[in-house]
This record gives C-alpha cells, structure tokens and sequence, in this order.
C-alpha cells in the first residue's frame, strides 16, 4: 500500500525563530554546495559570549542572563568577521539589525547582518563601502575571502600587513579559546602593530587574563615573522616563573628567563623582572648588553607601576629599546600630575573595566561591611601627663585616625578590629581565605597577634591558620603560593602592608579587609582586585570587603569605574555580617603595586623618631556600621530589600492590576517568579524577612502593592472550603488535594513541575504516567492544574 504523496507548501510566517535558522539563513550562509562558509570551523551557532552577571541577594547566588549571538561567522579560527542576527518571517528582514549591531560593537567585528528567512540585510562598518546598509536575496550572502578581502581593503592593508593579521593563533588541541574581550585585545593589537604602530596600551581588569592576551600576541607576531625577539617584563619573581611554566610554555626552547643578571642572546623570547634589568649603578644595568635594536617588542606588565615615571629605574630601558614597538598592560591606567602611562603610551587601544567583568559575569562582586570606630571618628586626646606602656610621656595634642597605627598605637583598637574579623568570620566560614591590609609591618605583625588571639582554638590547631605575609618574613612569604592555591587549606588568613596589594591570584579570597588608610586610586584598585576572580568550583563568587578606615570612600571618586553592590555599617552591637538584602557588586579594576623592600621589624624597644606611643589602656568601640548596595547597572543605593523589590516590580508592572493580569495570563508562575530574579529580586530572600509561609505572589502584592497577604495554607484552605473540584472522580480529587498539601508546604513552583508527581504522598497514586491518565491525558492534567492556580488566586491577596 503506497502513501499518497503531494506538494506541501510551508508557511513561513508559522515557522518558529529556529526553524527560520534551519531551513533558510544557514543554507544560505553555507551555500547551496556548503561552498561558502565552513559549518565545523567558520560558523558557530546561538554562542554565549558572557557568563552572565553574578547577582547576589543575601545568601543566594544566580547568574543573570548571558549574551548570545544568533550566528558568529569567523574568517578563521579566532578571528571574527560577521554577526547575523536571526527573526522569524513575522518580522522584517532587518529587524534584528539593532541587535546586530549591539553585538558587532561588542565583538569588534567588521560586518552585521539581520535576516528573517527572506533575505539578509548587510550593514558595513568598515566605512570603506559605498553603501552603509543594503539588502541582498539569501544566495548573494558573502564568502569569507569576499566579506575577508572588503575589510583588508577598507583598513588600506598591503599583502605583508595582510598576512601579520591573518597569523594563525596558538591552539594545543584542548578547546580552549579566547574570550570575546581577549579577542579583541589580541586582535586590535596585532593589527595596529602590522600598520605600524609602536605604542600600545591595554588596560584590562585583573582577573582577565593579561599573561594569555600577552601570549597569544607575541605568538602570532612571533610566528608570523614580524618580531623576532621579544623581551616581557613583569615586577615580581613569581609572575615571571608562573608566567613561563604556564601561559607562555608553548615558546618551549625559544624562551628563556634573565636571572642572576647573565645574558645569553641565543634566545628568542625573554622574560624578565623589572629590578633584573635595572639597577642605580652603571654596572648592574645589564640592558646594555643587549644593543639598542636587539629587541623588536617589549611587553611591560602592570606599566601603571612606575613605568611611565621619567625618573623611574627603569624608564632607561624603554628609552634605550625605544625602536622597538612597546606594548604597556595595565589594570589601572595612571594619570597623574608626575606620571602617565597614557601620555607616554597614548590613549588605550582596548579598555575592558571591572565593571565590564561584572556585568559580564567573568568577574565577582562585592559587598562592603563598612565599620567606623570611635577614636577614629572622634579623635583621641590623652589627659595631661598620659605615658604609654614603656613611660613614654604622650605629646598633648589630637591624634586621629592618620596617627593610628602609625605614630599612636592604641592595642585595643587592634583587639577590636581582630574581634569584628573573628565575628564575620565565624558568623559565614571561618576557612574562608582572609587578607587583612595594615598600616606596615609592624601593624601587621600586631594584628596577627591579636586574630591568634581571637581565633586561639583554629590557631592551636594549625600554626598557619594566621601567618603575616610581608617582605621582611621569609616565613610567611614561603606560605604564599599555599594561601594562592585553592586547594590548600591553610594558610587561612593572611595579614600584610604591601606585599599582597599585587600580583596575588587568590582565586578563593571571601574577605579583603582594610585597616590602612589608602589615598591612592591605583593602590585601591590594586587591592580590590585581590577577591574579583571567581572560581565555581569552591563556590567563590563574590566576595566582602571590611572597611575600618573609610577607604572604600573612594568609590565615590569618578576615576573608580565601578562600585559596590552593598556597603553594610552596622551599629555598636549589631553583627559584622549584612542582613540578607541585595548584595553589592563592584566594579573595579586591579592593578599591581607590589615590591615591599625588606626591613627589621620595628620592635617597641629600638624604635626610631619620629616618637610612636604604644597605649594599652584606652577603650575602643564599634561606633557605626552600614551597608550599600550596587543595583544591576553599578548605580550605589542604599535602600532595603523590601524597597528595592518595590521599585523594582514597579518597574516592571505599573499597577495591581497590571501584576494580576501578567500573573493569571501566565500558563508557568515560575516564568514570571524567574523574570523578577534576572531583575535582582530573589524572592527566597525577601520570604526571610516577611514570613516563610506566603507564595510569590503574596510576597509581591504585600511589599509591592501594599495588599494584605496570604500565607499559603490560608489560600489552600480557601480553596477546600469552596469544594472547586467536585466536578472530578474521587481519585483526581484526591491528587488534586494533593497537590493543594503541597503547595500548602512549597509553593506554586513545585505544583507547576510534573517532578511533584514522584513525591509523597502522590506516589501512592501511582507512577507519573499513571496519575496523569487519571485525568485523561497530559492536556487535561494540565488543565486542572491551571484550574487548581486560578482557584488559588481567584481573589487578589
């Protein structure tokens, strides 16, 4: 028997976004032979480029929704060349255009296309183009060597320069690829270097990936002929050795590392600490015997350091390789009255910010436990004859918080500041990697003393739960790559002046604290970056900062590109950990500062002027406590959960009614309790602060509409007494109860999710399969179901 067979004609304005995809704009990308654009090695299709924000509200963590583009057409591998947003036919060929162009800026890709099934509209950025925009039918989509050859053209590329672009990227098999920012360092790099330039600064965010944007460069210059010998500096010893035993570990037997101030000119690609290469006496400048053209690139790391500075060391060795291009990497581009890297190395080519990294979600949050204590905020006077604990007579004057811990010491401001640690600490994880910044050594010497104090049962236990980790203690400094590794468990808190501001990757880092007064941007920056690196596999996604010293003001500063999600003051006897509201998030970059000379411990006994009083008898208090929060654009506001939900929900629906008619038109509630989380509303927080017993919808009527509310089994026992299901069999009027129990017990979320059905006490009505087929069919299971929601919200709470 044979199947009657005819023509069928598709309907393309019934066809979904995906079927569009499939049956139109990719056979017309690939072409009609698969001539045009490789689908294993040129095509890629719906790519997230971004993590998505990290959002945190009180205790609770979620991801806000990543960007993806629709297609990402790349001439070759790492190298992108078009965006082709997709709609289905409903719309007009060009109606993904803005987007379109949204992601091209983004991905810094020279072409866009928007495209509904009918054709594809073409928007050229090259600016070389006759025509900015024009349509084209779906077999006149361009070839790669076309789209490849408009842009060599527009850019004014001769075949050499064309080459040095086109240079392949290193790739070791495993999968792993740049990301969209380090793409377009990389990319803009090694095209303003084959046109010649030969001053380039990036400025990227610690945490993003400086050493493998560097790697990736200088390879493909490298490979491509157009730098033969290549020097990288970097300002500590561990950079250079982490840096050659990993991102830079391809160069193999090319590379070597300048040590002990021997030169072998055999190599290819050197590395370099900046004080290796430098030195106040003629002889130690080792630099100079290289000849002045012996290096063709120089790549300096964190070039915010001093770099720049005419009278730095080092700024010798930029003058005397000045033919070769020179490459600055920073975090934090500094401009001020006495030093600019931008002025030396001219504006940056590719800027990616800290608050680009958080929005992004490749980067952490914060939030900021804000503390001020009295003898800080008041000052400290000592009565007339005062001697401090060695006899020593107290100069009469005001000493305020630019004398603590410098020329004052009052011990038990120390003792207080190590309680709050140990209370924050206690009240969270008290194995989360800790690192307290102080004044200097000494300081920092003292507040280890009094954490092992406040913490004397872990400290018992383990010697290196609290080590000091400055550039005088040989001790603490050999700890240093186990408190960077997350894996290993101690050192745990680490207290430090300098030495960790910079070139720390603790990826684990939960609190930064800050008992020293910073005035410097750079140096603020630098230290913040210290907890911004997340790492999902020790659930490290945001981070707190502990402020005693007022520094995190400088969030306030214009030259401060991102803030905090929440700064928390907490009064004399509140606990040092922020209610459960919406968590703060900054936005920063970090830069690093990091060589802290060695230097004797400054004991009480041998101390040296100007004079510092040590006094044990003066009482200090918690005076304030507060916290901020940074909204989802990095705005700080300082409202409660409870108001940030309503203006939030606001936002969103303007009236009652307008809430209503979204939630009873909505066929999943979940839809829209998922909506108001990408928005920063997690109602599992707000349920902490009203009442555990209401539903989400109770939740926002009572807090955004001010409707009196409901606790669940008040609305399920409404339902009961109203006999809604006398129309069903016994047995579907028994599961439908139910279900009545359990959203009584969870919410409309575990009712809406057929998952439900493998629970107690339903189980007893058989499998799954079963109780659906009690009523019918999975249409009419869902129809209940969507008949139990209406019961239950038939009256607005």
């Amino acid at each position: 028997m044979h199947r009657k067979t005819g023509s069928y004609r598709l309907n393309k304005k019934e066809l979904t976004e995906a079927d569009i995809r499939t049956k139109f704009i990719t056979p017309a990308i690939v072409g009609a032979s698969g001539d045009k654009w490789d689908v294993m090695t040129q095509l890629r299709e719906e790519i997230y480029f971004t993590k998505g924000r990290v959002i945190v509200r009180g205790k609770t963590v979620k991801r806000g929704e990543a960007k993806k583009v629709d297609y990402l057409l790349f001439y070759k591998p790492n190298i992108p060349i078009a965006v082709v947003e997709a709609k289905d036919n409903k719309h007009t060929v060009g109606a993904g255009m803005p987007q379109a162009l949204d992601y091209a800026e983004i991905l810094d890709v020279p072409f866009a296309y928007s495209s509904n099934g009918d054709g594809f509209l073409e928007h050229d950025r090259t600016g070389a183009g006759d025509v900015v925009e024009r349509e084209l039918r779906l077999d006149q989509f361009p070839s790669p060597d076309e789209l490849w050859n408009r842009y060599c053209k527009g850019k004014g590329y001769n075949p050499a320069q064309e080459a040095i672009t086109a240079q392949d990227y290193y790739d070791d098999g495993s999968g792993k690829a740049p990301r969209y920012y380090q793409l377009v360092a990389i990319n803009r790099t090694v095209e303003a270097i084959a046109r010649g330039e030969n001053r380039i600064l990036l400025v990227m965010a610690t945490g993003t990936g400086k050493t493998y944007t560097a790697f990736q460069i200088i390879w493909r210059l490298w490979k491509s002929g157009a730098k033969k010998r290549i020097l990288f500096l970097v300002d500590r010893n561990i950079l250079a050795d982490q840096t050659k035993t990993n991102d830079f570990k391809p160069f193999g037997q090319a590379m070597t590392k300048i040590s002990n101030r021997q030169v072998d000119k055999s190599y290819e690609i050197y590395l370099s600490l900046y004080q290796a290469v430098t030195g106040t006496e003629e002889e130690k400048n080792i630099y100079k015997q290289f000849s002045p053209d012996f290096f063709d690139l120089v790549i300096i790391d964190e070039c915010h350091r001093s770099s720049a500075a005419e009278d730095a060391a080092w700024h010798d060795v930029l003058t005397y390789f000045s033919s070769a291009t020179q490459i600055g990497l920073t975090a934090t581009p500094k401009e001020t009255r006495d030093v600019s890297n931008i002025h030396y190395f001219g504006d940056p080519l590719y800027t990616y910010s800290l608050r680009q990294g958080i929005s992004d979600g490749f980067l952490a949050p914060y939030k900021v436990v804000r503390i001020g204590l009295d003898k800080d905020l008041d000052g400290w006077r000592p009565e007339t004859g005062k001697t401090d604990k060695y006899g020593q007579l107290i100069e009469d004057r005001e000493y305020n918080e630019s004398d603590f811990d410098r020329k004052l010491i009052l011990e038990k401001r120390t003792a207080v500041v190590a309680a709050k640690i140990t209370e924050f600490l206690k009240a969270t994880d008290r194995y989360a990697k800790t690192i307290v910044f102080c004044e200097n050594i000494d300081h920092a010497e003292r507040m280890r003393q009094a954490l092992v104090n406040a913490n004397a049962d872990l400290a018992a236990a383990n010697k290196r739960y609290i080590m000091r980790i400055t550039g005088d203690n040989d001790e603490g400094k050999a700890q240093l790559d186990n408190f960077i590794d997350p894996e290993s468990t101690f050192p745990v808190i680490a207290t430090t002046s300098q030495l960790m501001s910079t070139g720390v990757d603790a990826q684990t880092c939960h609190l930064i604290v800050l008992d020293k007064r910073i005035n410097s941007m750079t140096e603020f920056k630098q230290i913040i970056g210290r907890g911004t690196r997340i790492n999902e596999d020790y659930n490290k996604f945001f981070f707190t900062i502990m402020d005693f010293k007022r520094a995190t003001a400088l969030f306030a500063d214009p030259a401060f590109d991102g803030d905090p999600v929440q700064i928390y003051e907490p009064g004399p006897n509140d606990p040092p950990v922020p209610p459960d509201e919406p968590l703060l998030n900054p936005e920063d970059e970090a830069g690093e500062v990091i060589y802290e000379g060695p230097g004797a411990l400054d004991q009480p006994g041998a101390r040296e002027p100007p004079t510092k009083y040590y006094v044990d008898d003066v009482e200090v208090t918690v005076a304030t406590e507060r916290v901020q929060y940074l909204d989802e654009h990095g705005r700080l506001i300082t409202e409660s959960l409870k108001d940030y939900t309503r203006k939030t929900v606001r936002k969103a629906y303007a009236s009652l009614n307008a809430f209503l008619n979204a939630w009873n038109d909505a066929e999943r509630k979940q839809a829209i309790i998922e909506e108001l989380a990408t928005r920063g509303v997690f109602l599992d927080e707000l349920a902490e602060q009203v009442g555990r017993g209401y539903d989400a919808f109770d939740l926002v009527c009572h807090v955004a509409f001010d409707q009196p509310p409901l606790t669940r089994r008040e609305r399920a026992e409404r339902v009961r007494k109203r006999h809604v299901f006398g129309k069903y069999g016994e047995q579907t009027r028994a599961v439908l109860d139910a279900l009545l129990e359990k959203y009584a017990d969870g919410g409309i979320t575990s009712v809406e999710s057929l998952e439900i059905l493998k629970v107690d006490p339903l189980t007893a009505f058989g499998t799954p399969v079963e109780i659906v087929k009690l009523f019918g069919d999975k249409h009419n299971y869902l129809a209940a179901i969507r008949e139990l929601e209406t019961a239950l919200y038939s009256k607005a709470a």
